[in-house]
């Protein structure tokens, strides 16, 4: 019961790593709050997870996340932990990346990220825990990913810098970058089709030490981890958890 009374919000928690993380702060004693995009995907959410509160919320347009964090305000007052998980991806080889394609990515994958953050600081104060999904893609040189490559390369750049703002004031802000996982964001790849999104999941399990696709919950996990107590002198860090893919 790490989480037993906290104030949590999971931006991109309707779906793979954001729903097993919403799962596992609200296991463990969290009040959970829950922004997405798909209605669907967000009112199975709440229905699962006893206690939730799921918002819509597309965080491509930075005031879209106010109406969440005013909901917050009035109900609870604070904020004590944000895990901004909310991200799209796209394999595109350089010829083929458009202004169009890449503003697209960048708006979701950086720029709403970023936005998500400074608008929930007023609720957060000492004690705080902020949590990034970053990706190994910011480090490693994969052939179309210069567009998913670069969000979360300045992604990383933001939460280390936040890491460096936010510590005077008690807030830690970390990252976790999973390697290759199999969650519902590599079916939604911009511009790919079926074949083509399994063709680049075979290509993602041959380049794992471990030669398979991480699980939603093991990067939760980590996520966790990084969100709670048991983390209390670390901050400005990024974890990869991808099956050696960084380390080896």
């Amino acid at each position: 019961m790490r989480f037993k009374g906290k104030i949590v919000l999971v931006v991109g928690g309707n779906s793979g790593i954001g729903l097993a993380a919403a799962r596992g702060f609200a296991a463990e004693g969290a009040h959970v709050f829950i922004a997405g995009r798909d209605p669907k995907t967000l009112a199975a959410a709440e229905a699962e997870i006893a206690g939730s509160v799921a918002f819509r919320c597309d965080i491509a347009d930075p005031a879209a996340i106010e109406p969440v964090v005013e909901a917050i305000r009035a109900r609870h007052g604070r904020l004590d932990i944000l895990f901004v998980n909310a991200g799209i991806g796209t394999f595109a080889t350089i010829r083929d990346v458009t202004p169009a394609l890449w503003d697209e990515v960048h708006a979701v994958n950086l720029r709403g990220c970023f936005f998500a953050v400074q608008k929930a600081l007023p609720l957060m104060g000492k004690g705080g825990a902020i949590v990034i999904t970053g990706s190994i893609g910011a480090v490693l040189a994969v052939p179309g990913n210069a567009i998913y490559a670069a969000a979360k390369a300045g992604l990383r750049a933001v939460a280390r810098a936040l890491a460096v703002e936010l510590v005077g004031e008690g807030i830690r802000v970390n990252m976790v970058s999973p390697g290759p996982t199999e969650t519902p964001i590599i079916n939604r790849n911009v511009g790919m089709d079926a074949a083509e999104v399994d063709g680049l999941r075979q290509q993602m399990i041959a380049a794992v030490p471990m030669k398979r696709m991480g699980e939603a919950d093991e990067i939760a996990r980590a996520a966790l981890f990084l969100a709670s107590d048991e983390a209390s002198f670390i901050t400005g860090v990024d974890l990869f958890v991808d099956g050696g893919c960084v380390e080896l």
